[in-house]
């Protein structure tokens, strides 16, 4: 059986070899990659901007787009009350002068939102990019990635309502991200010698759950698209609240 087995595997191996790439020395193994098919790989962006393209969009155009294929799952505002959670919201205009999100270490926030945690505006253009829309990732040109990006830092009130993103105006951007100095070392998680940036106890089975540091959406889109507890895991980073009781 076992003689079987590996002359089975034999064949296959010898059967599927010649569609993988090559490497260098070897004969009658695959093939050398094309440089179509390694430029439709290599599209990552760089903290640096490196590998961005050439292209722009405006915050108008950006908005368009964003309601015709953003909003089902974000929200018109980025709100997102049904299926994620919200890409924009917990920053103030101190965050962007300071350059860290105080709302990260608050307890009263229970939802992180992108913006606030978002260090490079080349990581938010990059994920747009290759992953959205989530039913139609890369399906976005390139002068829609820019739009779409500049109307979502629109919302967060990052840049104004007549801006055009481009691969020249990215930097500028960059030095108004309410959290662009959080990544770094410099924190008690990974100096032993610091102190520790958190400070919980564990818990894995029937956690209790302070409802009084949970974020009430405003008044005017909670409780809209249903009860957020209903919605939402019980467990995890985020959990969905009861907005029956805030309407």
């Amino acid at each position: 059986m076992y003689k079987y087995l590996s002359s089975l595997f034999c064949f296959c191996f010898v059967c599927v070899l010649p569609s993988l790439v090559s490497a260098e020395g070897f004969t009658n193994v695959g093939r050398k990659a094309s440089l179509a098919e390694i430029a439709a790989w290599d599209i990552d962006v760089r903290a640096d901007f490196k590998g961005l393209p050439k292209g722009a969009g405006s915050v108008n155009q950006g908005q368009k787009i964003w309601e015709a294929k953003c909003a089902s799952c974000h929200g018109v505002f980025g709100e997102s009350p049904e299926v994620f959670i919200p890409l924009v919201g917990g920053t103030t205009a101190a965050d962007v002068e300071r350059g860290r999100a105080a709302g990260l270490n608050a307890a009263t926030e229970n939802a992180r939102t992108t913006i606030m945690k978002l260090t490079t505006v080349s990581t938010l253009w990059d994920y747009i990019h290759r992953a959205m829309p989530f039913d139609a990732p890369k399906s976005l040109s390139v002068n829609e990635v820019y739009a779409s990006t500049a109307y979502l830092l629109h919302l967060a009130d990052l840049v104004p309502a007549d801006f055009t993103l481009s691969n020249d105006t990215i930097a500028s951007v960059q030095q108004r991200l309410p959290n662009r100095y959080g990544a770094n070392t410099a924190h008690g998680m990974l100096d032993v010698k610091g102190t520790p940036d958190v400070n919980s106890k564990a818990c894995e089975k029937n956690c209790v759950v302070d409802e009084k540091s949970l974020v009430v959406l405003p008044a005017a889109i909670n409780g809209r698209n249903g009860n957020m507890a209903d919605q939402n895991r019980r467990y995890g980073p985020v959990r969905g609240i009861d907005t029956s009781r805030y309407k």
